[in-house]
């Protein structure tokens, strides 16, 4: 791969503020040194540990605070000694001495200052709006410099490529966007080798509470696109809530008065920019900031992408509901595809040249609204905002739109009566697929009336197998290219070959979405907001990388930390303030720990630490090697509850001659090739090794865990995600439960064709001439066909019996199982019986989906080829 970064510079540690360039490759200027033992604001170690589970990890009350740190006293007297903390206060006050991440919470007021009536004056006209923030700039300043980021932000515009020479597209600042603002920047003499720091802002109304009068707030989060999309995703401290905008309100008398809805608007803008203002005399000449590697910088600042669904992206906008915020097309005419870019220049000409009723009717512009953006150098609103995946895609498309169009087609296809019954049967397709790691389950079936964003995508990866036969193929057709489309879309990494593919899967969905229409159920067609978004989503690859490091679903989640549970936590009386003052400890405690840890003063847990303090001979180090996957029994045997021989456990795990299944095995493992035969089951047992069935002492496990690397679904930092595969035979006291797996074959053939599907029926180790070998038996599916089914696009497999349906096992090696598969029973021209449950259903079913849709690396793993031209 090739990158090219800029190169930076640096400033000396005196007050004249000289800049001075500096070698390439020479080291940061060394921080002020500080002492390990230093703990500060906190008396020790034991002291913060305490702070930070009981305010951030438990949330603890005042009052059990109070009662927790008194029976510590009492226990302490005899020893002449006391707890960390007298009190709770003693505790808050303790945290906010802490001068890291000190950024102090300010407020701001606005009200109406236009024309009023003579008479009956509204009371939203007299009333006084406060805005509650922080300053960005001191905000920012904590991203920069935050030394968890060092090894995972880019100071510079870059362009990377693979192999072959295919332009990569992963982080923020791999987009063309973020290259062309450097590009702009580079051109002022002053602003010369100065790094780019774009600023990505996101806002969101979230309700905390449905029963209490004022159960609104409107956060304003705010990160900067040079860190990497895992740690924002992550939610590493790198996005940060920077204010509660303020929500009027009136009576339904005024709710739609023009000059009420045009106030609403002008306060959300003019809130903006008076939030961002310190931000502004930074962005046309460089500010001088150490960051996170410890190197000074001259940066400049810039607004970036706005994170918001389709109503705030209207309003950022200033555009009429029902139009594009991106480009030109008109309200009636968005099925159309994209048409001429909206930009700010072109905007505030037609501005200049036509009525307000005719901006708004032909245009679908509110034009007597001045987008706070326009504030700000270099900012263009039309052209920054961001992909939203979360309400565009997965909310939007797939649940408001084609699950509610499946419905209403079978209700005007059959009846009410009729289709009552058809999506009775949808819900028990759904109810009864099998456990999967991480995969929610709907023990009801999708009839639930509260829909969150994670429903939505947990219906996702089981709703096609559960329509397919129901409705028409080309309905199925139309969500297996949508899904696709999803999938793609949400790779944390993209290629000029995978906006290809995005390409071709939205152009199969735009073909096959026709059937809605011939049906009757969209004759209006589909001109649709949400929709024709994401026409828009090849381009914004291209312009911001790839998207998931941009969705809504960042600023959604951290709802839950900066909104509502310090909401929960409040005493609900003037409970903002209260709120405020929570994230500001929290903020605290994370830039305490980040501090602490980068100084090595967390490498250990806390009672080891204070047993290595007497401990001069202790080494913490500990080496290992990182690794793509990797698949690892769990670490307890099960020695009390079962045999431990092979003869023994052949009958209470129903596997006839296990031992002869381990001298197949062992033929492979020690005299021949592991992938020259499927099962063993044509060996002979005379030229296999020997193995005492009744003998050698053999250990079973209940799971094994599989590591391996999944960037696009949620992981850690590397990359890395993790799933427990169980062969169980009492999964949670109730039902035996053995997953599937897939096995490695052929590493030269894609998708299923270089792998095998197999359910565990027993997990085991033992040890055979001093090697340990840990196995799996299992039983093997065979796949219907050499391509996936036409319709849902998944392959579909069924379980191998030899004569008189003995099933076909073999004991296998750990090492060449990949993951955990999910099956899902193919119910197509049958009812799904009574006595079917999520359980029992391998068992049940003859044929089964191999999904796909599981989470994205089930579908890096499975999806095969392009779809077929549309028909």
């Amino acid at each position: 791969m090739s990158r090219e970064p800029t190169p930076g510079e640096s400033v000396d540690g005196g007050t004249s503020r000289t800049i001075h360039p500096v070698v390439n490759d020479a080291p940061p200027t060394p921080l002020p040194p500080r002492s390990a033992q230093d703990w500060s604001p906190y008396s020790g170690r034991v002291a913060f540990e305490l702070a930070d589970l009981l305010y951030r990890v438990e949330q603890m009350p005042a009052s059990n605070i109070k009662l927790l740190l008194e029976y510590w006293a009492a226990d302490l007297v005899k020893h002449g000694e006391s707890p960390p903390f007298s009190s709770a206060a003693d505790m808050y006050d303790v945290i906010d001495h802490t001068a890291l991440a000190d950024v102090k919470w300010e407020s701001f007021s606005l009200s109406y200052s236009g024309d009023r009536p003579d008479s009956g004056v509204p009371a939203w006209m007299n009333d006084s709006y406060s805005v509650f923030h922080r300053d960005a700039l001191s905000i920012v300043h904590n991203m920069l410099g935050n030394p968890d980021f060092k090894d995972n932000m880019d100071y510079a515009p870059y362009r990377e490529t693979t192999h072959d020479r295919q332009r990569r597209l992963e982080h923020f600042m791999s987009g063309d966007w973020a290259w062309r603002q450097a590009n702009m920047i580079s051109q002022d003499p002053a602003a010369a080798n100065s790094s780019f720091i774009p600023v990505i802002l996101g806002s969101d109304k979230t309700t905390v509470s449905v029963a209490t009068g004022q159960n609104e707030y409107y956060p304003l989060y705010c990160s900067i696109g040079n860190v990497h999309n895992g740690i924002r995703r992550a939610h590493r401290n790198a996005v940060a809530v920077i204010g509660f905008l303020a929500i009027p309100k009136t009576n339904r008398r005024h709710a739609n008065d023009p000059a009420f809805r045009k106030f609403r608007r002008q306060l959300f803008h003019t809130s903006l920019g008076r939030i961002l203002q310190p931000l502004r005399q930074w962005m046309k000449r460089p500010e001088i900031v150490r960051c996170a590697d410890g190197h000074f910088r001259k940066l400049i600042y810039g607004i970036g992408p706005y994170i918001a669904d389709y109503p705030e992206q209207a309003l950022l906008a200033c555009i009429v509901q029902g139009w594009c915020a991106r480009c030109m097309a008109r309200k009636d005419e968005l099925e159309g595809g994209i048409s001429l870019g909206r930009t700010r220049e072109h905007t505030e000409r037609l501005v200049s040249d036509f009525e307000l009723g005719q901006l708004w009717n032909d245009y679908g512009l509110v034009g007597d609204i001045v987008p706070f953006t326009n504030d700000f150098p270099r900012a263009d609103i039309h052209q920054l905002l961001a992909p939203d995946i979360l309400h565009q895609v997965i909310k939007g498309t797939f649940k408001d739109h084609l699950v509610t169009w499946v419905e209403q087609y079978l209700k005007a296809e059959h009846g009410e009566v009729k289709s009552m019954e058809i999506l009775t049967e949808i819900d028990r397709r759904i109810a009864v697929v099998p456990p999967f790691s991480h995969l929610r389950h709907f023990h009801e079936g999708r009839g639930f009336k509260q829909w969150t964003g994670d429903d939505s995508k947990a219906l996702m990866k089981v709703y096609i197998p559960a329509v397919d036969g129901l409705i028409p193929p080309n309905m199925v057709k139309a969500l297996r290219y949508f899904l696709d489309f999803c999938y793609l879309v949400r790779r944390d990494v993209q290629t000029a070959e995978t906006v290809r593919q995005i390409e071709q899967a939205l152009a199969a969905f735009r073909a096959n979405r026709e059937v809605f229409r011939e049906c009757g159920v969209r004759s209006e067609g589909f001109s649709l907001p949400r929709q024709h978004a994401i026409e828009h989503y090849p381009d914004l690859i291209w312009e911001f990388g790839a998207p998931n490091g941009l969705c809504s679903s960042i600023t959604e989640s951290k709802h839950i930390k900066a909104v509502k549970e310090p909401w929960r936590r409040s005493s609900r009386y003037e409970a903002l303030g209260q709120m405020l003052m929570t994230n500001q400890r929290l903020d605290k405690l994370a830039a305490a720990r980040v501090d602490f840890t980068e100084r090595g003063m967390l490498n250990v847990g806390c009672l080891e630490a204070m047993q290595v303090a007497h401990d001069d001979d202790y080494d913490p180090a500990v080496n290992g090697p990182r690794v793509m996957a990797s698949v690892s029994m769990a670490a307890t045997p099960q020695t009390r509850k079962h045999a431990s021989t092979a003869d023994a456990l052949s009958a209470e795990f129903n596997v006839p001659s296990l031992g002869e299944l381990i001298r197949r095995f062992l033929y492979f493992e020690c005299l021949g090739d592991r992938s020259a035969a499927t099962s063993g089951s044509v060996l002979s047992l005379d030229d296999c090794p020997p193995f005492a069935g009744g003998s050698h002492h053999v250990a079973v496990y209940y799971s094994a865990t599989a590591t391996f690397h999944a960037p696009s679904d949620p992981s850690g930092i590397g990359g890395m995600r993790r799933e427990i595969m169980r062969a169980n035979p009492n999964w949670r006291g109730k039902s035996p439960r053995f997953d599937c797996v897939f096995v490695n074959r052929n590493n030269q053939q894609p998708a299923l064709l270089g792998m095998a599907v197999a359910r565990l029926r027993m997990l085991f180790a033992f040890r055979y001439r001093g090697r340990r070998f840990p196995c799996a038996v299992v039983h093997w599916y065979k796949r219907i066909d050499n391509a996936v089914d036409v319709d849902t696009g998944m392959w579909v497999v069924e379980p191998t019996f030899l004569r008189g349906r003995i099933p076909l096992l073999s004991v296998i090696h750990l090492d060449t199982v990949v993951r955990a598969a999910h099956l899902i029973g193919a119910a197509v021209g049958q009812q799904v019986s009574e006595d079917v449950e999520g359980h029992n259903a391998l068992d049940k079913f003859t044929t089964f989906y191999v999904n796909k849709y599981a989470d994205h690396h089930a579908f890096e793993l499975l999806h095969q080829g392009d779809p077929p031209p549309p028909a």
